[in-house]
């Protein structure tokens, strides 16, 4: 096993990209998390939804938006077996207005992260991490959060010079 896991949450589908929606095959966070798998060893995990939201995007919205408003941690299709022999944890997301999904939540009050270092990453079209790294925080306060990386969504395919950097 790999003392590394990049765990990230992405969306594919329609997606607000460079001032306009676009269908995505593969969501911008999970490009960004192909992207760090080149420059370091380690295990993937992506987060997914039980219930995914709509591939329409301004259902999504509606969707995500109503799961923040309260406070929602909707069920995982799965979790890892176990992050005890991970040292660091990569965690992508898609800024969901200025913190993560609520799924990614989910998923941090699942496990206990006390001694590990996450390093949070997230794709966003202008509002780069927002409140996301004091959430991650308040969640996990036995854990060493590291400054995030935020990537423009819409140039994330040309981020490899950014995160080599941010790594």
């Amino acid at each position: 096993m790999a003392k590394n896991l990049i765990v990230f949450y992405s969306r594919a589908d329609e997606n607000y990209v460079n001032g306009m929606i676009k269908h995505l095959d593969i969501g911008n966070t999970e490009v960004a998390a192909g992207i760090i798998e080149k420059f370091i060893d380690a295990d993937v995990f992506k987060i997914e939804q039980m219930q995914a939201y709509d591939k329409d995007y301004n259902t999504c919205i509606a969707q995500a938006q109503e799961d923040q408003r309260r406070d929602a941690r909707p069920e995982l299709k799965a979790y890892p077996d176990s992050i005890d022999g991970y040292e660091t944890i990569y965690l992508g997301f898609p800024n969901y207005w200025s913190t993560m999904p609520m799924a990614v939540f989910t998923f941090l009050e699942h496990f206990d992260f006390s001694g590990k270092t996450i390093k949070p990453f997230c794709t966003h079209e202008g509002s780069g991490m927002g409140s996301s790294e004091r959430d991650i925080r308040r969640l996990c306060p036995n854990a060493k959060v590291e400054k995030g990386l935020a990537i423009r969504g819409g140039s994330v395919k040309q981020a490899d010079k950014e995160i080599e950097r941010w790594l």
